[in-house]
């Protein structure tokens, strides 16, 4: 790759084969496009909704479910009954799961569509020795290209002239103010990309002069095409959450097929018939997997997002939602994102020190910076509805917007006193001068500009309302407010001022007939009175500071990762509190020249990334990631786009942000404040626990109905339940509980506490033995009812109706267990009800109120009415092989199906 920014401007158009007076020809044009394409961005191959949906089915569990089903409906042809219930409703669940993944999926390609936008729509090109207006997609390397205030940028070029020339970069380098450009200038090799100042970068804009340029890259070989390749090629890792989801479907879908093949080869060796067996274990698989799991958890994800939008954070991909509350690390932009990407005038000072700024000394000082100024302030409405917009460059709009907060308005400083000559800002000179007619008749010319420059044109100082001659002492003291405001990454504007007489003086030494640039210059810019200094800054947002206390107490880490310069960001991270005595700085000049894995072992001692590329920002997330850190990144450029991607959870800005950074985001922050992130975390950690106990419940219940099934197996009892009866349990009166469970609060503590490693199962902390524990009790339950349907009530049931026959038999255990199963369902579906109120926190019901979650109560409500009429609405009853039960087996039910909460309250005890 050519570095253009390492030659001069003159062996730029000789490699390019161009000329700055003619321009490219047509033939050329035609010849270039054909060799480097049209001047667009490559789009990423669309994968068809047809893809999106069969890639829903790789989860281990769903293939378990599938072969399930398939199993099932096998059986059934062979068996010759065709009730294909089970399969019907387990593909029924399978499919609902894949549509709602593909609606949820991410689409890369919509970052590289905001990309293409934000090109430059047309183009002033010299071709043929004309001027003419071009599609930007036609530019080629070696075009001509015409720069003015207000342009796009619209491909990367080479500088030819500059005439005070500012390019607005900060949604590509990060770069919080326009920057100057030179054409003459000859940077060396390894220059930033923020410091390229010879060069001008597609979807830059003009804020400021004139210049042109020679396009040296076009479409994917700009930089900004750097970033769309970037965002293509880059994957997006796995949230925590999905990794931990994953793993528990395997466990489940491994653990499913073993205990089928365990209980298959148990019936053969019992000699039990074949098809019998595989109906059972079809039943176990069923009972084994969750089929729920994977709504439940979209269903919970999308509660939370609901509830985060009406906190201004936008969630764009459902499992953003859990990852904020795993994130260890924040890696921000500092411009637009902590900052408010606004210049603001935060000290004034005279030679003295620093000054209050309504004092009659700062608003003289702040007339002077307004009357040379060229923003326009405009002013709409009266009182409270009064409003105020600021135009220009963004230093200039700092300076008028500073005196309209101490009642200075620049339009009616412009008319009482009017400009009637000016010296534009120039790079060089670094200055700027108007000249004035006051009302009293005198003529006055101000200055503004770079301290350095302009100390050395002051013979005078301001010194309590008049003008004395500057002495060391003076000089002294200005030097040291200039290097204390620029420790602390201040930008110092030095204004002064020279009363020149009358009008005539003015003509004799500025007319340009009688006087060269130079002359009016020596005049108008010696012997100056120096007033005062002005700093100002990009301000940190208000709010952000406890932001990052509070992410501190919560084990999170604050990083902070600008294009700006280190000693601007250093001083900000230490504002904030980012950037403690402990802490380092690093340079994007210091990354580049550091490998990988130097960078993964010492990135703990850095807190602060400046001058940085995009390329860096993704390496220092990828170092993060490295390290078992979880990743959340923050901003809104351009710039940030590919890290956004790469980190495991991006937050975009909503209203300064660029569509390409909310395209490559998990999440929007719509009000652009960094503190919004915090409740986001919050709500994330809330949720997490939430989906625990989801799953914790739905496991105990399970591993219920398999100690029901396999211990009836192995005491040679009839098959308690049916894989009908276990759909019915898993999918309705598991399910509503469950999602009920998502609507639980987060702890008032959750942000004292440590992040959950991103290598800490889901079952960690000892939820296995709860869970196995748990789902004993609740099985055995289920079993017992199941024994006591069948030996009091089935077999009163068989006796009474051969005694009505006169006959009698021996009841064995081959009887139909219509009461038994029928009870048995009951018991399983309403303790797992029960049981649902265990698991909404590790405290007593009594301490935590058992009607503080209504959500929970409505959800057992309803769901014990539909297990009342599937056993009692005969239609039901067919279709779930039970009977309707009478008042002494509802009452056995019941007390059995209560048993969960007294046992778990009994071993939460007083917590």
């Amino acid at each position: 790759m050519m570095n253009w920014h390492n030659i001069t401007k003159e062996e730029t158009l000789k490699l390019l084969e161009s000329s700055q007076t003619e321009g490219l020809s047509k033939k050329d044009v035609i010849k270039r496009q054909k060799k480097y394409g049209l001047n667009i961005l490559d789009s990423k191959k669309k994968k068809s909704v047809l893809i999106k949906f069969f890639s829903q089915f790789k989860d281990f569990m769903i293939i378990t479910l599938i072969c399930a089903a398939l199993v099932s409906f096998l059986v059934s042809l062979l068996h010759g009954n065709l009730d294909f219930v089970d399969p019907i409703i387990i593909m029924l669940i399978i499919t609902l799961n894949a549509i709602l993944g593909v609606m949820q999926e991410t689409k890369a390609e919509k970052s590289l569509e905001a990309l293409q936008k934000m090109s430059a729509p047309s183009a002033q090109v010299l071709r043929d020795h004309e001027i003419i207006s071009v599609d930007a997609k036609d530019l080629v390397p070696g075009d001509i290209v015409y720069l003015e205030t207000g342009h796009f940028v619209p491909a990367d070029a080479r500088l030819l002239t500059a005439v005070n020339l500012r390019i607005e970069e900060a949604s590509l380098t990060g770069e919080s103010h326009p920057v100057e450009k030179e054409a003459d200038l000859v940077l060396k090799e390894d220059t930033l990309l923020a410091d390229r100042h010879n060069m001008v970068m597609a979807t830059g804009v003009v804020t400021y002069g004139r210049g042109t340029a020679v396009v040296t890259a076009t479409g994917m070989n700009t930089e900004v095409g750097h970033i769309a390749r970037l965002i293509m090629e880059d994957e997006t890792p796995m949230t925590p959450l999905q990794k931990r989801l994953a793993g528990t479907g395997k466990a489940l879908g491994i653990a499913a097929l073993l205990i089928c093949v365990v209980i298959f080869l148990l019936g053969i060796l019992k000699s039990r018939p074949v098809f019998d067996m595989f109906m059972t274990s079809v039943s176990l698989a069923v009972a084994a997997i969750p089929e729920g799991l994977p709504a439940i958890v979209t269903i919970m994800l999308s509660l939370g997002v609901q509830r985060m939008a009406k906190k201004n954070a936008v969630i764009r991909k459902l499992p953003a939602v859990e990852t904020l509350g795993s994130a260890t690390v924040i890696c921000s932009d500092k411009t637009g994102t902590l900052t408010q990407n606004k210049m603001t005038v935060t000290e004034l000072a005279s030679y003295q020190g620093k000054e209050q700024p309504d004092s009659l000394f700062s608003k003289f000082l702040l007339s002077l910076a307004s009357l040379c100024n060229d923003s326009i302030l405009q002013v709409s409405g009266k009182g409270k509805r009064s409003g105020v917009t600021a135009t220009g460059e963004p230093t200039e709009k700092a300076l008028i917007m500073a005196a309209y907060h101490i009642d200075l308005l620049k339009p009616k400083l412009d008319s009482t006193n009017p400009r009637i000559f000016e010296i534009p800002f120039d790079s060089t000179r670094k200055l700027m001068t108007t000249v004035h007619n006051y009302p009293s008749g005198n003529i006055r010319s101000i200055t503004k500009g770079a301290f350095d420059v302009l100390i050395n044109k002051c013979s005078y100082i301001y010194q309590n309302g008049k003008q004395v001659p500057i002495t060391k002492v003076h000089l002294q003291s200005v030097n040291k407010l200039n290097e204390n405001m620029a420790e602390r990454a201040l930008r110092v504007l030095a204004v002064a001022y020279k009363d020149i007489g009358s009008a005539t003086v003015l003509h004799n030494h500025t007319a340009p007939d009688r006087n060269t640039t130079e002359q009016i210059c020596n005049f108008l810019e010696t012997g100056l009175t120096l007033v005062g200094l002005i700093g100002m800054i990009d301000p940190p947002r208000e709010e952000v500071a406890d932001a990052v206390l509070t992410c501190q107490m919560a084990g999170i880490k604050p990083v902070m990762i600008t294009g700006d310069h280190v000693s601007t960001a250093c001083a900000i991270a230490k504002e904030l509190g980012i950037m403690s005595a402990e802490d380092s700085a690093m340079t994007g000049q210091e990354l580049s020249q550091m490998n990988q894995d130097t960078l993964i072992e010492q990135i703990p001692r850095y807190c602060v990334f400046a001058r940085v590329s995009p390329e860096h920002k993704v390496r220092i997330v990828k170092a993060f990631q490295a390290r078992g850190e979880v990743v959340a990144m923050t901003g809104d450029g351009v710039n940030d786009a590919p890290a956004l991607k790469a980190a495991d959870i991006g937050c975009a800005m909503g209203i300064t942000g660029t569509d390409v950074a909310k395209n490559a985001a998990d999440m929007i922050l719509t009000d652009d404040n960094f503190a919004t992130i915090v409740s986001a975390v919050q709500e994330g950690r809330g949720i997490y626990d939430n989906i625990k106990k989801a799953i914790h419940f739905l496991l105990s219940c399970n591993i219920g109905e398999i100690i029901t099934i396999f211990t009836a197996i192995l005491l040679g009892l009839p098959s308690p339940l049916l894989a009908v009866q276990l759909l019915w349990v898993n999918l309705v009166t598991d399910s509503l509980p469950a999602i009920s469970l998502g609507m639980e609060p987060a702890a008032k503590d959750i942000m004292r506490k440590k992040p959950i490693p991103q290598n800490k199962g889901m079952f960690a902390d000892g939820l296995v033995f709860k869970i196995i524990i748990e789902g004993i009790l609740i099985g055995f339950l289920a079993l017992l009812a199941f024994i006591i349907g069948i030996r009091v009530y089935d077999s009163q049931s068989i006796s009474d109706t051969l005694l009505r026959h006169g006959t009698t038999v021996e009841i064995a255990g081959n009887i139909t267990p219509y009461i038994g199963r029928t009870m048995a369902f009951a018991v399983l579906s309403l303790s797992q009800l029960f049981h649902s109120f265990n698991m909404r926190s590790e405290h007593s019901l009594t301490k935590i109120g058992f009607f503080s979650n209504m959500q929970l109560i409505l959800s057992f409500i309803v769901c014990s009415f539909l297990q009342i009429i599937v056993i009692s609405f005969e239609p039901l009853a067919a279709i779930f092989k039970v009977v309707p039960l009478n008042a002494a087996q509802w009452s056995v039910v019941l007390v059995l199906s209560f048993m969960p909460i007294v046992v778990v309250e009994l071993q939460k005890g007083k917590k």
